[in-house]
């Protein structure tokens, strides 16, 4: 239970439908901690609250998607179970599943893929399973979990945590599919479900990397690639699952394809348009022309930059270009907010030193940074480290 909360108190996150924050039930954490234990030991005593519903913008298309936030409390609850699940399963998953497992990353994931291709699998089959979270059946998920628990207690809270239902604008409604994402316990439960795919594609003899509900297929041939989606979509359907039509398809390693944010094809592995995107999105939040250029939106700048440039800064990935350009438009906002207008003169009043002394991290500087890591100091001037273009 400590441990739990601990947890929770480090990942922080937004109130649930009580609107107590983690600030605020760790003001006597003890007492609530052995009062949720009491509830969690006892069958048939815990039940779970509803979740709050928000929706966060996917991008620039106009579409959100729903997170359901539990209570801190909750939060607690499931943390516990998924640290009593977590052992039992981890033994069984896949060792081609990198979402959300421990010493596990995207950046694996990719390599995974990446070292496929190199053997010779160059026809790719991109899988986007069609609102996957909000589509489990809990019967499946239910099914999965007797197969290998067999304390009734720890199935009912689980059986809870999946029906508690959501608020939205004062209206609750019932859930009666999926596992919402915002909850501690989902990755793990998506996992386990997703674990039959794994090995019904490994029966098979397909090579592949899944995170979570993100999954690529890697083949030798067209056909073996078209062999390959119908076994997908054959145990989807199982499953309750189906593949989404429009983001599925076949392609090849020449022609390219996307994954965990990467654009990759047989020229480079580089940043996806819509992770660019964002990525702008958020710096132009900062740095809009009608606040003041101060202490905080270099703060903010650099928690951004840091962030993004540790995630695609990857030993296969080639995006210097990309980071010197996004340099120049960040200089160019800047000193916007400083002048509220766009000259070139502002150049010079507002020079790149002076920047820097107050407190601006270039994606470049961080770039640089996170492959000093990688090798040596004077072979990484030299821009010698692999997967870095030269």
């Amino acid at each position: 239970m400590l441990a739990s909360w601990k947890a929770v108190k480090r990942n922080k996150g937004a109130a649930g439908v009580d609107r107590i924050s983690v600030e605020k039930y760790g003001e006597k954490a003890e007492g609530n901690l052995a009062h949720l234990m009491r509830r969690l030991k006892t069958r048939g005593a815990y039940k779970s609250p509803p979740l709050k519903r928000v929706h966060i913008p996917k991008g620039k298309n106009g579409g959100t998607r729903p997170l359901g936030i539990p209570t801190v409390d909750t939060r607690c609850a499931q943390e516990v179970i998924r640290s009593l699940l977590e052992p039992i399963y981890e033994s069984q998953f896949h060792e081609n599943s990198f979402g959300f497992r421990p010493g596990r990353n995207c950046h694996q994931a990719v390599e995974c893929v990446l070292g496929h291709i190199k053997s010779g699998h160059k026809h790719v089959v991109d899988v986007d399973i069609k609102g996957f979270f909000d589509n489990i059946p809990h019967q499946v998920i239910l099914t999965m979990l007797r197969a290998e628990i067999a304390d009734g207690n720890i199935l009912d809270i689980i059986e809870t945590f999946l029906r508690s239902g959501v608020v939205e604008e004062g209206i609750l409604t019932p859930t009666t599919r999926g596992t919402p994402q915002g909850g501690v316990i989902s990755p793990l439960l998506a996992n386990i479900v997703l674990n039959h795919l794994d090995w019904k594609l490994e029966t098979a003899g397909y090579k592949f990397a899944r995170y979570a509900d993100d999954l690529v297929i890697v083949c030798k041939t067209n056909e073996q690639a078209k062999d390959a989606l119908a076994l997908t979509v054959e145990v989807l359907a199982d499953l309750g699952l189906e593949c989404s039509p429009e983001k599925t398809k076949i392609s090849t390693y020449a022609v390219g394809f996307q994954f965990l944010g990467f654009d990759i094809n047989s020229k480079r592995v580089s940043i996806r348009e819509k992770s660019r995107e964002k990525f702008q999105d958020k710096l132009k939040e900062i740095t809009t022309r009608s606040h003041n250029l101060d202490a905080k939106v270099f703060e903010k700048l650099t928690q951004v930059i840091r962030g993004t440039v540790n995630y695609f800064c990857a030993r296969f990935s080639q995006v210097k270009r990309y980071f010197i350009e996004i340099d120049k438009w960040l200089r160019r906002r800047l000193r916007s907010m400083k002048y509220k207008n766009i000259s070139r003169k502002n150049n010079f009043k507002l020079e790149k030193k002076i920047l820097t002394k107050r407190g601006l991290i270039t994606c470049v500087e961080a770039w640089q940074h996170t492959i000093n890591r990688w090798c040596s100091p004077k072979a990484a001037r030299r821009g010698k480290q692999y997967g870095v273009a030269h």
